[in-house]
C-alpha cells in the first residue's frame, strides 16, 4: 500500500467515502453533462456527493461560479487563497488547472497564492486587497475595518458580499475535500514547492 503524507500528521490511503458508480439518476447526469468537458471524467467531488442526490443538487445549487460582480481573475484568486489556506489541494489543484491561464494567473502568481502573501510582487492593489481580505476571513472570520474601506473603493457592495460568500463557499468546500481525502485528478495540480 502506497501512503502519501500530505499535511503534516494526514497520511492519505485512499478517499474515505467512495464515488457513487455510474450510471447517476438522470438529474445528476444533466448537470454533469452541463459543467464537464465531453473528454474529461466528473470530478470526483461531485460523484461523491452524488451519493445522495439531494447533497449533490443543493451543493450545486449554492455554486458562485456564473457571472456575477467579480472577474475571472478575482474569483479565482479568492478560490485559490481559501482552498491553499486549507491546504485543500485537491480543489486548488482542479481551480488552477481548469482556471489559471484564463485567470491570468501564472507561477509565480500561483506559488505565492500557496505560499506567499499580498506583498509579493506579482500582484497589483486589487489583487493584494482579495488576499488580505481572504487571510483576515481565513484568520478570524471577520475582516477589519481598515480593510473593508479599501476593498469598498474597488468594489461595489453586491461585489462585497459575493466575495465574502465566495470565500465561505470555498472553505466548505476544502472542508468536504480534506475531511473525505478525496484523490487528486489526474490532471489537476499540485502545490508548488515551498
Amino acid at each position: 500500500m502506497v501512503y502519501i503524507a500530505l499535511l503534516p500528521g494526514r497520511i492519505q490511503v485512499s478517499a474515505r467515502i467512495a464515488p457513487a458508480p455510474p450510471p447517476y439518476p438522470a438529474p445528476v447526469q444533466s448537470q454533469l453533462d452541463r459543467l464537464m468537458p465531453p473528454e474529461i471524467e466528473p470530478l470526483r467531488l461531485f460523484t461523491t456527493l452524488a451519493r445522495d442526490p439531494r447533497l449533490f443538487e443543493r451543493f450545486m445549487k449554492g455554486g458562485l461560479l456564473d457571472r456575477g460582480h467579480l472577474s475571472l481573475r478575482q474569483r479565482e484568486i479568492v478560490i485559490d487563497r481559501v482552498t491553499a489556506a486549507c491546504g485543500s489541494e485537491y480543489e486548488w489543484g482542479v481551480h488552477a488547472a481548469f482556471f489559471a491561464d484564463r485567470a491570468g494567473l501564472d507561477d509565480a502568481a500561483l506559488a505565492s497564492i500557496v505560499h506567499g502573501g499580498p506583498d509579493d510582487p506579482c500582484w497589483d492593489e486589487v489583487d493584494r486587497l482579495l488576499i488580505r481580505l481572504c487571510d483576515s476571513l481565513h484568520r478570524t472570520c471577520d475582516v477589519e475595518d481598515e480593510l473593508w474601506i479599501a476593498l469598498s473603493d474597488h468594489f461595489s457592495p453586491e461585489a462585497l458580499i459575493e466575495t465574502v460568500m465566495l470565500a465561505g463557499q470555498y472553505r466548505m468546500v476544502s472542508y468536504v475535500c480534506n475531511a473525505l481525502r478525496l484523490q487528486p485528478e489526474t490532471y489537476a495540480l499540485r502545490f508548488p514547492a515551498a
